[in-house]
């Protein structure tokens, strides 16, 4: 399934709202450029989390999908490398679970994300 587009009415909505964080943003910083990269990079990275999960989270998962999938990667069959691996989730919406996710071969990886149109 494709992941859910905006329509331009929404759009119009998140780009309001980025507006508005922006401005708050400003405010907070009062001039201060430094904080202000700050305070960005704090609201980015606990966005990012709230989409993607903490990398712990998601360190913990990949050994816990490592170990239901014996060690082998589900689209290939071959056996997955120490590192470079991927939770590829099966619904993007639905976040990283072990329901929703499977640990993949970076090239499966590629080739999934290519069939996806992401890549």
């Amino acid at each position: 399934m494709a992941n859910r587009t905006l329509t331009p009415e929404e759009l119009a909505k998140a780009n309001e709202l980025l507006d508005l964080i922006r401005e708050r943003l400003e405010t907070l910083s009062d001039g201060d450029r430094a904080l202000l990269f700050a305070y960005r990079r704090k609201i980015s990275k606990e966005l990012t989390y709230d989409e993607r999960s903490k990398p712990m989270e998601r360190k913990r998962l990949k050994k816990l999908k490592l170990e239901e999938q014996g060690g082998l990667c589900p689209i290939c069959s071959m056996k997955l490398p120490e590192s470079y691996n991927v939770l590829d989730r099966l619904q993007a919406v639905d976040g990283y679970t072990p329901e929703n996710t499977r640990l993949i071969c970076n090239e499966c990886d590629k080739k999934v994300q290519r069939e996806r149109r992401y890549a």
